[in-house]
This record gives structure tokens, sequence and C-alpha cells, in this order.
């Protein structure tokens, strides 16, 4: 799979995640959760992008976010995630690769598929049996409403219902895709637009050798 040139597209809504080198456990107790959400808000300071969801689970963490300029979403995963690096080895005394490697991100069309996208980050740790209720989990932006920006999609009156129901599979597989090969999540139409604005093109292409001709 190619590089996905990130900074191409100005103005889009991203998916953004990363987990664990070797899918490592990387928090373990509250205060590891906290300190890696108060990086989170200080990197927000630094480079102001529009926040508007995120879940962080023992060994990897989801993001909705919108960057100003084509290049902030870099800047701002950056700074992040070193942060956390150089916070992590100082408090572990150890060294090496924390994270699996460069963060995964997808843009996301700014409508019905958005909201499907946050009750997709929120419902995680339901999904991994971790708890029986979204709210339950305390490590997700349903308790930081603070830090959290208007988002560009509002929520429905039945929102806290939709967050009791679980994703349906054609959407989870849907998003998985997206996930797994970095694609524009969204109707086929703004797919292609935005896959092509953004060289994003192979993304959408079918995996494996073509048809062989006859």
């Amino acid at each position: 799979m190619p590089r996905i040139p990130r900074g191409s597209l100005d103005g889009h809504v991203f998916h953004v995640l990363n987990r664990g080198n070797n899918r490592a456990r990387l928090f373990t107790k509250a205060g590891d959760y906290t300190a890696f959400l108060d990086l989170l808000s200080n990197a927000k300071d630094r480079v102001p992008v529009g926040l508007f969801a995120f879940c962080v689970m023992p060994n990897h963490f989801h993001l909705v976010v919108q960057p100003g300029q084509p290049h902030e979403l870099s800047a701002f995963m950056q700074w992040w995630l070193t942060s956390h690096v150089r916070r992590f080895h100082r408090y572990h005394r150890s060294s090496g690769h924390v994270w699996q490697g460069r963060f995964k991100s997808f843009p996301i069309q700014q409508d019905a598929h958005f909201l499907t996208v946050l009750r997709y980050v929120l419902l995680n740790p339901v999904r991994a049996g971790l708890v029986a209720h979204a709210g339950d989990w305390p490590w997700s932006s349903l308790h930081y409403p603070h830090v959290l920006d208007p988002a560009p999609v509002p929520a429905p009156r039945d929102w806290h219902q939709l967050l009791a129901q679980p994703v349906g599979e054609a959407e989870l597989e849907a998003l998985r895709t997206s996930v797994t090969r970095q694609a524009p999540f969204g109707d086929p139409q703004w797919q292609h637009r935005v896959a092509q604005a953004g060289d994003l093109q192979s993304t959408l292409r079918p995996r494996g050798r073509p048809a062989a001709k006859k």
C-alpha cells in the first residue's frame, strides 16, 4: 500500500487511529489515560485542529478531527505522539518503538457518514466487551465535552438512543475497509471525487491481480 498523501486534502474531517507496537498494551491505569489526554489537549492548543470525538483504548486510540490547513494533521499528530513516547520512556525507563508506526487516517464525508464514524469510535469499548454502554467507558470524548469543537454535522435528538445501538454490519464492514486501506468513507460519488483530489485512487481499487481477459 503506498503512503497516503495526507497533506493534499484541505478542509476534510479525518478518522485517525494508531495502535501500540505489536499491539502491546500502553494504558494500564487511570494515570496513563489522563496523561495521554492531557497531551491531546496540549497538542490542540499548539496546532488548532477541530476535535469532534475520541476514544482511548488499552492498546490503541481513535480520533475524529478536522485540520484547518493541509499540513496541520501531521503536525498535530507528530507533537502529540512524540510527546507521549518521551513521557512513556521516562516513566518506564524504556526505549524503542511505542506505537505501531505512522498513524492511519481517512477522510469522512460530512453527512450521515460522519455520525456513523462518531458512533463507531464511541462504541469501541462496547464492541470490545469492556463495558455495556458507551458512557460507561471513562476515556472517551463523552466525558470530555469541554475539549470538543462544534461538529460539522449536528447530532440528532435521539443521539443517546443511537449510542445504545450497535453500528450495523454493513456499515462496520465499510468502516473497517476504510481503516485498513485508508480509503475515503462516504457515498460512492463522494469517495471517487475525494480520492481523485487527494491522489487516493489506489485505496478504492479491488485488491489482487486484475481478472484475466477472456
